[in-house]
């Protein structure tokens, strides 16, 4: 079943999070459930899950964002795609991303982007049998400077 996340779903995703960015560290200071909470809360943001026998089994976070351009249609950005790292290969990341693009075209997304940090061909290869166009644009990415 494809849904929105709601708000006992918290451990499901960061569980799956946790296969996405294993390096990553988690705070212990409710940082991390306050951002949950004003995920689900905030107007164009929308995580979404697929659900297999009652067991979360991949995420996605689409970003609706509004737009002056494109005869004011908003676009999507959709990010953390994830799927359970032992049910990978059997078609959840298309049925998730399937769903997760349906929702962006519903609320009237002009275009939506991803990118990938991945260097390895098989997430090119998926994201490309999804509709993504690697030529389409080109992503530049900033991060602040140590210490600012």
């Amino acid at each position: 079943m494809f849904r929105e996340a709601q708000p006992a779903d918290f451990n499901d995703i960061i569980r799956l999070y946790r296969q996405l960015h294993p390096q990553d560290s988690i705070p212990q200071d409710g940082s991390v459930e306050q951002s949950f909470e004003r995920i689900l809360a905030a107007p164009g943001l929308r995580l979404f899950l697929l659900e297999l026998d009652g067991v979360v089994v991949a995420s996605t976070y689409l970003n609706v964002i509004p737009n002056l351009t494109r005869s004011a249609s908003p676009y999507a950005v959709i990010e953390n795609v994830v799927v359970e790292e032992s049910r990978r290969g059997a078609g959840l990341g298309k049925r998730i991303m399937d769903g997760t693009l349906r929702a962006a075209w519903a609320e009237g997304c002009y275009k939506a982007m991803l990118m990938t940090g991945s260097r390895t061909p098989a997430p090119h290869s998926f994201y490309r049998a999804c509709g993504f166009s690697p030529d389409a644009k080109t992503a530049y990415l900033a991060r602040p400077a140590p210490g600012t």
